[in-house]
């Protein structure tokens, strides 16, 4: 029986999974929520504010369930990899989870290799942003890639880590594309 719940479970995620977009509710062409929240780059705190950071550029928003899980690893290393890129279009990457800020600072500095900032997320940032983290258990990512004027450009929802970069950078690349670069 317990068997059976646990593959339901599965299985209804993967379906939920497969729908992506249905389980962010800010669509493409939405206003990003205003925010500003406790981060930490290189293991140094420090005040992120969203208006700001969009005032510089696109904003690569990605919200993920823990720190130092194993598929929340793997996104950070592929985010730090890809972190000269973005920054090369003018785009700020940040990862947001609902870890203490303390287990943040080691997670910037192992994980995401002091390469782009991480914040600490209360629940009202989350619910603005209409996020699951985790849905029946299971861990569900999701980014908003947000255009300088607050606009939603792209919107990333999956249970696999895998190809969330490559597809918020092509979204950034695409908008640099269209407004000269």
């Amino acid at each position: 029986m317990q068997r059976v719940r646990i593959t339901a479970a599965i299985a209804a995620g993967l379906l939920l999974g497969a729908s992506a977009p249905a389980l962010a509710a800010l669509p493409v062409g939405a206003h990003a929520p205003e925010f500003a929240t406790e981060a930490t780059l290189a293991g140094k705190p420090f005040h992120f504010d969203l208006a700001a950071a969009l005032a510089k550029g696109p904003v690569v928003l990605y919200f993920y369930p823990a720190a130092f899980t194993k598929g929340c690893t793997i996104e950070a290393h592929d985010f730090a990899e890809a972190t000269a890129e973005f920054t090369r279009l003018g785009a700020t990457v940040i990862g947001v989870s609902k870890d203490p800020i303390d287990k943040l600072n080691r997670f910037s500095v192992s994980e995401c290799r002091n390469k782009f900032a991480v914040a600490s997320a209360d629940g009202k940032l989350i619910d603005d942003y209409d996020v699951k983290l985790p849905l029946m258990g299971i861990s569900n990512r999701t980014s908003f890639v947000i255009a300088p004027d607050g606009k939603i450009l792209f919107v990333y929802s999956a249970l696999d880590p895998a190809g969330h970069v490559e597809k918020t950078l092509a979204a950034v690349k695409e908008w640099r594309a269209r407004h000269g670069g």
